[in-house]
């Protein structure tokens, strides 16, 4: 599968087959609805980490689980086996990456016809032991505020590249999400949903850095809006973008770190620094 920038997928099956059900570019976009998001989320497997999926926020019990502020249901990762522990129903498999553990969850009785992702069948054994390097496709799950995944399918990793792949491609998800598209070599930078962002023209004659969505809308604001010497609160910015007022917080503190604004009267109001004056 092509993921555009010049990427695209091994023959890891990390997509669980025909790459229909893989991450798809562009259907992440932070201006479609939230119906769109859950529909789009639905026919797409997000590669992570587990601490992403520690991280990943719920904003209530009934909602879809966001990585990156992006609905996922479906997601991949690969981690090392660190406990077995088989019940009647289901095998409950103790995974570690690196940068977390999380419980998995295979079910025994699952309709593996109905489940089977990637052709690896979901048998509740199937050879697996601890130590092993094992990819998980699965579904995020909370009960009783503990958090595990719940398994459509565990295969071993047999090719220890696997798991340096799969590590870039969920960094590779998690910038395109967080920064946008790569820049084409010797092109122009690729386009950030300019009808609701302002597009990438941000003024002036300095190179533009890679910026979050939240931190463009903040800094067009800024630009556009008319205001005296003291530039504009964070609370007139919030209003104006109808954003939290918090996001607005953590746009400006991204923009002061990369020099583009400065404090004036106090903390909360910023202008642009015009480096060209």
């Amino acid at each position: 599968m092509d993921y555009g920038g010049n990427y695209s997928t091994p023959s890891y099956g990390a997509q669980g087959g025909a790459g229909g059900g893989g991450f798809m570019i562009g259907s992440q976009g932070g201006s479609q609805s939230n119906t769109g998001n859950i529909s789009k989320a639905k026919d797409c497997l997000r590669p992570c980490t587990i601490k992403q999926v520690l991280d990943a926020t719920q904003p209530h019990p009934d909602a879809e689980f966001k990585i990156d502020d992006v609905d996922v249901i479906h997601i991949t990762f690969i981690g090392q086996i660190r406990n077995i522990s088989t019940q009647t129903t289901n095998v409950t498999y103790k995974l570690d990456d690196g940068t977390g553990t999380v419980e998995v969850k295979l079910w025994i009785d699952a309709d593996s016809s109905a489940m089977d992702l990637g052709g690896g069948g979901n048998k509740s054994n199937s050879g697996l032991v601890e130590d092993q390097w094992v990819r998980v496709w699965g579904r995020l799950k909370a009960f009783g505020n503990r958090r595990h995944v719940g398994a459509h399918v565990i295969r071993p990793v047999t090719d220890k590249m696997e798991i340096t792949y799969h590590l870039l491609e969920a960094t590779y998800v998690h910038l395109y999400n967080t920064r946008g598209p790569l820049e084409p070599a010797g092109g122009k930078p690729a386009q950030m949903d300019g009808g609701q962002y302002g597009g990438d023209d941000m003024g002036g004659s300095r190179a533009m850095p890679n910026l979050s969505p939240n931190a463009r809308r903040v800094f067009q604001c800024l630009k556009e809006t008319p205001q005296g010497h003291e530039g504009l609160n964070m609370q007139h910015i919030a209003a104006s973008l109808r954003m939290p007022l918090t996001e607005v917080a953590k746009a400006g503190d991204e923009l002061l770190t990369q020099s583009l604004i400065y404090t004036t009267v106090d903390d909360n109001t910023w202008a642009i620094l015009d480096v060209d004056n």
